[in-house]
């Protein structure tokens, strides 16, 4: 587990921007199982591509006009249980920090893994996201 000093500014990125940190299971399951419309999770990360390519990618995509109903992020490394119980929701795909995944009324719709955020620019990974923001948040 990581020290919540080192993490902070790095949540702090995401929060300042509208997400909702869940920090238990109980609140990933209210917020993706039981959610209506758009909801948008990332699975953060203290990694490198987390800091250069993930996180502002992101932040790019929300300034898009169609964007998700719910902002929301798990800390991998910090949020244990929460991040846990987040990736069941993402099955079929492997566990994955950082990770990106739009939800559909409770169903997952659009997955970015780790390996299709490293080495891509977070304009690319913004892309990705407004082309998926595009198809499922209208």
């Amino acid at each position: 587990m990581y020290p919540i000093d080192l993490v902070r500014p790095m949540a702090d990125e995401l929060n300042r921007v509208g997400f909702q940190s869940l920090s238990t299971p109980e609140e990933v399951i209210s917020k993706l199982q039981e959610n209506q419309g758009t909801a948008l999770l990332v699975v953060n990360s203290v990694c490198g591509c987390a800091a250069a390519n993930a996180r502002p990618g992101v932040r790019l995509a929300i300034q898009n006009a169609t964007k998700p109903d719910h902002l929301y992020t798990v800390f991998a490394g910090v949020d244990t249980a929460a991040t846990a119980k987040a990736r069941e929701f993402l099955i079929p795909y492997p566990p994955s920090s950082p990770a990106i995944a739009l939800f559909k009324n409770g169903r997952l719709v659009h997955m970015i893994e780790r390996h299709q955020i490293e080495g891509r620019s977070a304009q690319m990974i913004a892309d990705n996201l407004i082309g998926a923001f595009n198809t499922y948040c209208n």
